[in-house]
């Protein structure tokens, strides 16, 4: 099937569902099991099936299939929010004393989790400014485990060389983890290009109302895990599974199945099964949401970028963008509908722009059907240093769109008279 196909009726038979055409919520927490064997074996990973919804769920399930056919996985996660599958899919393989090599050009709560939270557990994180890919390598040393980067930032809009990074990736035999969030897998499948794990936020553009947290973690099945002795959690045996070897016992699916097995059950921040009902029927009108979004953001920043009052703006479909060349390759059916721009002013300035917006809505969600309005420096990026905040690229007339489904001309008349407002009469 084909990637509209899937998205819509993809891993889900009515005739094993009492007929029913939508995938059900199966709005539950354990499940019957048919015999002690059965449970004992479910308990031991020697067959498939769900224990407690904490681990699987049958609606989830479906989600999961789906994402993971449409990225080209071997298999997929789905947790509670994006920030779960952030978190878990470094966790999965790194420990106290491990170091990664991380973008700094991706989403603030990234930067915090990856740089506070998880360095109190002993994981030192390298931040890299720019998307130099030598800046990546040079970063690399003994203790590295991973690479992290987002396929399109947020909110610099950057667009990351995917390619070049998993080849310096592969090179040190390490795994490159890329967020694909922003763009979506209907605009860009990073494993495609090299990227071994993949994750989302399902939150924004999958689900698209913004209704229904979530996140997935999504695993390519190419990585050689036993290629390095950095990766023993996976190789050798797992004391808490009577002694289980993960790649000996799933092969490919080595990686998503111990995210599951042990860091879901341990950690507990699994979907709830309505969340996963809500992002399937987001899913099945992903295409035509992400076209619409990308032909709309288009516009958007080509007005902006003839505005007197717009120092700058960011869009990588942008001709004379930094990023135009990237996105010709990674992104030739469009960009997202994120982009950011410069106000000429100052804080006041960009303050008074937002609060006279009327159709936009100032709020911090992105991927939404609705255009939404952020200012990052007091926001989304709240929380770094005045030194992070330049090297991301974040000053404070920097404002973020993210435009939705709404008449484009209506959209950029707001845009219009609220920048009329703010520079004429601050």
């Amino acid at each position: 099937m084909k990637f509209d196909t899937i998205a819509v009726q993809g891993f889900h038979n009515p005739s094993q569902n009492r007929n029913s055409i939508s995938v059900p919520i199966y709005q539950n927490t354990a499940y019957n099991f048919d015999d002690v064997q059965y449970a004992a074996d479910l308990f031991d990973l020697k067959v498939a099936g769900d224990i407690y919804t904490r681990i699987s769920n049958p609606t989830t399930q479906v989600l999961e299939e789906r994402l993971a056919a449409l990225e080209g996985g071997v298999g997929s996660l789905c947790v509670s929010s994006g920030q779960s599958a952030s978190m878990i899919s470094v966790l999965n393989i790194a420990k106290a004393g491990d170091e990664i090599v991380a973008s700094q050009n991706i989403y603030g709560g990234t930067i915090n989790l990856l740089g506070v939270t998880l360095e109190k557990l002993g994981i030192k994180v390298n931040f890299i400014a720019g998307n130099n890919s030598d800046d990546f390598e040079k970063a690399i040393n003994e203790k590295t485990v991973c690479i992290f980067s987002e396929s399109l930032a947020n909110p610099q809009i950057s667009v990351a060389d995917i390619e070049k990074l998993a080849e310096i990736a592969h090179k040190h035999n390490l795994p490159l983890i890329i967020d694909n969030t922003v763009a979506t897998p209907y605009l860009l499948n990073p494993i495609e290009f090299g990227a071994d794990i993949v994750t989302h936020s399902t939150t924004k553009y999958i689900a698209s109302h913004g209704d229904a947290m979530g996140g997935v973690i999504i695993d390519s099945g190419n990585f050689d895990w036993t290629c390095s002795d950095k990766f023993k959690c996976l190789t050798e045996k797992d004391p808490s599974y009577h002694g289980l070897s993960y790649t000996e016992t799933f092969g490919k699916m080595a990686y998503i199945a111990k995210a599951r097995a042990l860091l879901l059950r341990d950690i507990g921040c699994c979907i709830s099964p309505f969340n996963s009902y809500l992002t399937i029927l987001g899913l099945e009108t992903l295409s035509l949401r992400m076209e619409r979004h990308s032909s709309s953001a288009l516009k958007v920043a080509k007005f902006l970028q003839n505005h007197p009052s717009v120092k700058s703006v960011c869009y990588p479909k942008l001709e004379g963008d930094k990023y135009y060349d990237l996105a010709q390759k990674y992104l030739p059916k469009g960009a997202s509908s994120l982009l950011n721009f410069t106000i000429d002013g100052d804080r006041k300035t960009a303050t008074k722009f937002i609060e006279n917006v009327k159709l936009l809505i100032h709020a911090t969600n992105i991927g939404d059907t609705r255009t939404i309005v952020t200012y990052p420096a007091l926001t989304t990026h709240r929380q770094l240093t005045s030194k992070q905040l330049e090297e991301c690229g974040i000053s404070e007339s920097l404002i973020r769109l993210s435009i939705g489904l709404e008449d484009v001309d209506d959209i950029i008349e707001d845009i219009a008279q609220a920048l009329d407002k703010a520079i004429f009469h601050t």
